[in-house]
């Protein structure tokens, strides 16, 4: 099979139709539900860009990379991406737009890289966690919604040349090929077109769980993130705004998708070439009174996942069981036919069974707006945040969706079971240590360029 697999940025899942929004209008992605697979549970490796698209490009743990944050000084960069390892067995691979991960957009080691997206160095130097880092300039972004000229110019440059490059090398390759696409849509801001705008009047709500009464509002590091992107300075109508432009920006997303499927129908293709959609991280939209994303709620850490295609089978397929990025990562080497490394982390979407209550799915965050690292482990129905330093919480998911009710005082053997999961993995309070060195190191570096963190 040929793969042409689009990934969005900071999409929410539960802003899609198939996944169960009542508003918003993604027919597309309704489309490659009834068409191909739903995975219900899916998740990134972690809640930020530059440590989750570092993990799916490499198949490693965001902690073994050392990519931490946004800040890309000192990093090893010699984690070979799967572009690389694909192209070393035959397969020809093409990268469009966003890179932002380990190393540089030359070095990624893909057949033929288009737009390429490299974030500048030094990267975000808002990573300093002791003391906390507050982020000055946080505020502002909240009013940075609604029409405007050019939303989306960057985007449809990339969706455009990889039309074209459908149409033209996508047809001509004599080997199976792998076209990945990026775009920014619907990161903040949510700029949009006059007519996306439009389409939502009734997107100006707030979210059900909006402020500080609900107990996971309280958490220490649901505090630290507001703290940090000061989020309590943020006039209700900028709130409005940037949900109802979150919505247009996803709708923006949805008409992508059906641009690329249209250009695999049309040359010819449908048979031979799966299409994958996913997203690097969510976004909080507002829950618990967090914005953007950063947090190990599931509004954040959780992303869209639909596949379509001949190694997808049969459609109206659901997944219920959990997966995450490292498994999409997989899915591009069985679908071209491919030898995964055994290095490399995760199982391909294609043989993960619909509802398997033993698999475990993991998830880290070391980066800005929290004082310490956090780890999740979602196994079944239940789900454990790992704190370094404040109170783990575990929420049983079916009866709590929301993550309104922390049971660890009343679960302490479910508990348990989910640590021993996360300990197989690594030490957290080691890992979480070897963090706080490494962005101590960066900090140093950066200082001695005269840059102030």
């Amino acid at each position: 099979m040929n793969v042409v697999l689009l990934m969005s940025d900071e999409h929410n899942p539960f802003f899609s139709s198939c996944y169960g929004h009542p508003l918003i209008q993604t027919p597309q992605m309704s489309a490659m539900a009834a068409e191909g697979t739903l995975f219900r549970n899916a998740y990134c490796p972690s809640p930020l860009c530059h440590p989750s698209r570092s993990a799916f490009l490499t198949g490693h743990r965001v902690h073994e990379l050392q990519t931490y944050s946004n800040c890309n000084v000192n990093l090893d960069g010699r984690a070979p991406t799967y572009g690389a390892e694909l192209s070393k067995q035959g397969v020809y691979t093409a990268y469009i737009g966003k890179t932002d991960i380990h190393a540089p957009s030359h070095q990624l080691g893909f057949d033929e890289m288009m737009l390429a997206g490299d974030r500048k160095q030094p990267g975000d130097t808002n990573f300093v966690r002791r003391p906390l880092n507050i982020r000055e300039d946080a505020d502002q972004r909240s009013g940075k919604f609604g029409p405007k000229d050019g939303a989306y110019a960057k985007d449809l440059r990339c969706i455009d040349t990889a039309v074209s490059w459908i149409q033209t090398k996508g047809t001509q390759l004599e080997q199976p090929w792998v076209l990945t696409v990026n775009i920014t849509s619907p990161h903040f801001p949510t700029y949009t077109t006059q007519e996306l705008w439009d389409r939502y009047p009734q997107g100006e709500d707030l979210s059900p769980y909006d402020g500080d009464s609900w107990e996971s509002s309280r958490h220490p590091y649901a505090m630290d993130l507001k703290a940090h992107f000061k989020t309590a300075l943020f006039p209700e109508a900028h709130k409005r705004g940037i949900r109802r432009g979150y919505l247009a920006c996803i709708t923006f997303v949805d008409q992508q998708i059906g641009r690329l499927r249209e250009a695999i129908a049309l040359n010819g293709l449908a048979a031979s070439t799966d299409f994958i959609y996913t997203s690097d991280h969510g976004d909080m939209m507002g829950k618990f009174g967090m914005w953007w994303k950063c947090s190990l709620y599931e509004d954040s850490v959780r992303i869209p996942c639909l596949a379509v295609g001949p190694s997808f089978g049969p459609g109206g397929q659901v997944v219920d069981t959990p997966v995450d990025l490292l498994d999409v990562q997989a899915a591009l080497f069985k679908a071209a036919g491919a030898t995964q490394p055994p290095d490399r982390k995760g199982t391909a979407l294609q043989d993960i069974m619909p509802n398997d209550p033993e698999r475990m799915i993991f998830a880290e965050y070391h980066g800005h707006g929290t004082r310490s690292g956090a780890y999740m482990v979602r196994k079944g129905d239940w789900k454990l945040i790992w704190y370094a330093e404040a109170p783990h919480q575990l929420f049983h998911l079916a009866s709590d969706p929301d993550e309104l009710t922390n049971v660890y005082s009343q679960q302490l053997e479910k508990a348990q079971e989910l640590e021993a999961e996360l300990r197989a993995i690594c030490d957290p309070e080691a890992e979480n240590e070897r963090a706080h060195l490494f962005q101590e190191e960066q900090r140093r570096i950066l200082e001695s360029q005269g840059i102030h963190v």
